[in-house]
């Protein structure tokens, strides 16, 4: 069970990237008050942890209903995953749009959109946590150590946004940017293990 928390642990993390995030929300809270910065912050990690919580929950029973298995969930979701690790790795594509930049200047309040989603739940960490708890054996001490980790990565966050004026000093967007790529490498890895289990399990190829 350990190996399996682990591995979530680190999936969901290099999805989130917190260290990412930092440069983001030190350019949609410039010139506001610690008050603010803080208040955003934690509204945004509650809200996040609540979608992924609910999403981890009842991601798999929504999937049944559609007629989506869950290997097919898996080869989906590694490709999607694998997708975003190029994006880190090779001059990533800004999360957030122009348009969206826009409205949040504009916004009193960040902490739902786009800070909760699509930054910090977006379709990654969503596609992360289904993958985990759809594969899981059903032991209510396992799911209540996954939701554990989810709580700590949301956790981790938000320690990096309440730390973003002392973090920026001392990575800069440069290091930010490093960090970024050298999680990537790591996404790409785990997203591919994603597609060949399900690959493995679409077409019966069990542990051989």
């Amino acid at each position: 069970m350990l190996d399996e928390l682990l591995k979530f642990f680190v999936v969901l993390f290099v999805v989130v990237e917190p260290p990412s995030l930092v440069p983001l929300f030190a350019t949609m809270t410039e010139g506001a008050s610690a008050g603010y910065r803080r208040r955003m912050a934690l509204k945004a990690a509650a809200i996040s942890l609540t979608i992924l919580v609910v999403f981890a929950l009842t991601g798999s029973w929504f999937i049944g209903m559609m007629g989506i298995s869950i290997d097919a969930f898996r080869i989906g979701g590694g490709i999607m995953l694998f997708l975003i690790a190029l994006d880190m790795v090779f001059a990533r594509e800004e999360k957030t749009t122009p348009e969206e930049k826009a409205e949040t200047r504009r916004r009193a309040d960040i902490s739902v959109f786009p800070l909760a989603f699509p930054l910090i739940s977006g379709p990654g960490a969503l596609a992360t946590v289904l993958l985990t708890f759809g594969s899981a054996e059903p032991d209510p001490l396992l799911y209540a150590a996954l939701i554990g980790v989810i709580a700590a990565v949301v956790g981790i966050t938000l320690l990096f946004m309440l730390a973003t004026p002392w973090v920026m000093r001392v990575l800069g967007v440069t290091g930010a940017n490093v960090v970024s790529r050298v999680a990537g490498v790591i996404l790409a890895a785990l997203a591919v293990q994603f597609i060949l289990d399900g690959l493995k399990g679409a077409f019966g190829l069990g542990a051989a």
